[in-house]
């Protein structure tokens, strides 16, 4: 089974406009609602190809209600979450115009006994399952969390994935994650240097493989992506020809593309190509990742 978990979910106001100028009043060409959060994001996509999951995490007031009610509803995902009993779900604002912007709120107050109720689903699982933890960690809970679950569970033998920038990825590598998935940006974060060239990624990359992390996968916008297997392979492929839609979501659906086509196959270069073309599926919709868009994508990725 598949566990995910988004700390801080949200329903995201997805608008857009011909072009955003601040302090006037400004008419929308068009406006979505639509439940939101990486690990959401994850099982959304799972769900479209064809492989459960279960999606956790915290929610509260009414709009932690929408969340769940989409996600059950409209998505038919397996809900796990844990309901807080002050303040609301955060919602953030996309807008799409001239240029991209993004308002994101707070989210809820998460007390030290909810998170122990997430421990306590957490220790539920089970060897050879995975367990996805993708995002940034809301201020109001330890930094140190995601390496607390992993600490945690180290023993079950759980296949960890984890998707998160700098110290918050860095802390968990002595636990051999089954999966990172930085960025190229965040990978150059890690390293305080740009990182541009596939060579100097590879090479950077290499010495995350080298505290801990078993597969690496590099995702680079419109340039591909790349993976490191624990295997010792090094893939590469160019991202396919599309017009990019919506760049939301779109890292989520690349690993939920790779746990897809691992989870079908045991290969790595499956893996690779699904994940890609889920993550490029995702990037030139309006909503996340299809099963016919990424079975058309696929044969065309070229590693």
């Amino acid at each position: 089974m598949i566990y995910t978990v988004t700390f801080n979910p949200s329903l995201d106001y997805i608008v857009r406009l011909d072009s955003f100028n601040t302090g006037r009043i400004n008419r929308l060409k068009y406006e979505k609602i639509l439940c939101g959060g990486k690990g959401i994001n994850v099982s959304i996509v799972l769900k479209n190809l064809g492989v459960a999951s279960i999606t956790s995490g915290f929610t509260a007031g009414f709009t932690g209600r929408e969340i769940e009610r989409q996600l059950k509803n409209d998505f038919h995902c397996t809900c796990d979450f844990i309901n807080l009993t002050h303040g609301n779900s955060r919602i953030n604002v996309k807008i799409k115009a001239d240029m991209e912007t993004e308002i994101n709120g707070q989210g809820p107050n998460i007390p030290p006994q909810a998170i122990d109720a997430l421990f306590d689903k957490l220790d539920s699982l089970q060897s050879n399952d995975y367990l996805v933890l993708a995002g940034s960690i809301p201020s109001f809970l330890p930094n140190n969390i995601y390496e607390k679950i992993l600490q945690r569970l180290t023993d079950k033998q759980i296949n960890f994935v984890v998707d998160a920038e700098g110290k918050l990825l860095l802390n968990v590598l002595e636990y051999k994650p089954f999966l990172i998935k930085p960025n190229n940006h965040e990978l150059s974060g890690i390293f305080n240097k740009e990182l541009t060239s596939t060579d100097e990624l590879i090479k950077h990359a290499s010495i995350l493989q080298q505290h801990g992390a078993r597969n690496i996968l590099i995702s680079r916008g419109s340039k591909g992506a790349i993976l490191l297997t624990q295997d010792g392979d090094c893939l590469t492929a160019p991202a396919p020809i599309g017009k990019l839609v919506n760049s939301v979501g779109a890292g989520d659906s690349m690993v939920a593309g790779f746990l897809a086509g691992y989870i079908y196959s045991g290969d790595y270069k499956t893996a690779f190509r699904m994940g890609i073309a889920a993550g490029s599926a995702s990037a030139f919709s309006d909503n996340l990742a299809t099963k016919a868009e990424v079975n058309a994508l696929m044969q065309n990725i070229i590693i």
